[in-house]
């Protein structure tokens, strides 16, 4: 089975890029969501998150402050290595049991962070959505309600697209001119070939 990433900068459309592969019937693992579960559920994530930010970090329900969270690390590139260290390999670790699952002819694994910790070594291919910096933003302050500031802040700690490009070995504009679903079917007609 070909595993196939998907990536993209934060507001690229990856997540409805991913819709479309499902509807194709292809199995999208997604990253982002398989770490919120792992931060809310696994007790040595948990443990590991609140001996390196502090046990405040959490409600008294023991629930991840997400917010403070991200006001920690999304201004702080030293505590987003240091968070992502914790949870990176829980995620890995789930998408391996995840995959051996799988019985379709290949599976995309979304993810946000992809070439910068070597996960594009582990992969068959890599498709990469691009979109515009200012339809990004305004993407992003529309779905989570957050100001252009923290939206900047928080690309400026991703990789350039211009480097997501140029190691991709596909790219969707999500540029709202091109159509998306006739770009996700050439791929799924190449990868299936």
């Amino acid at each position: 089975m070909k595993c196939i990433g998907l990536t993209g900068g934060i507001g690229s459309g990856k997540t409805t890029v991913a819709r479309i592969f499902s509807m194709l019937n292809v199995p999208v693992y997604n990253s982002d969501e398989a770490g919120r579960t792992i931060t809310d559920k696994n007790p040595l994530v948990k443990s590991a998150i609140k001996n390196q930010f502090g046990a405040d970090i959490f409600d008294q329900n023991d629930n991840l402050n997400r917010e403070k969270l991200s006001a920690i690390v999304f201004n702080d590139s030293t505590a987003l290595a240091k968070l992502n260290a914790i949870i990176h390999p829980a995620v890995a670790q789930d998408f391996k049991t995840w995959c051996a699952k799988q019985s379709s002819p290949f599976v995309i694994k979304e993810t946000a962070i992809l070439f910068e910790h070597g996960l594009d070594k582990q992969l068959d291919g890599v498709i990469v959505v691009e979109a515009p910096d200012e339809l990004r933003i305004k993407r992003v302050m529309h779905r989570n309600g957050i100001m252009e500031e923290a939206v900047r802040n928080r690309i400026q700690q991703q990789l350039p697209q211009d480097e997501l490009i140029s190691r991709a070995d596909w790219v969707i504009h999500n540029n709202e001119e091109q159509l998306l679903i006739p770009q996700v079917l050439a791929i799924y007609s190449h990868i299936t070939a």
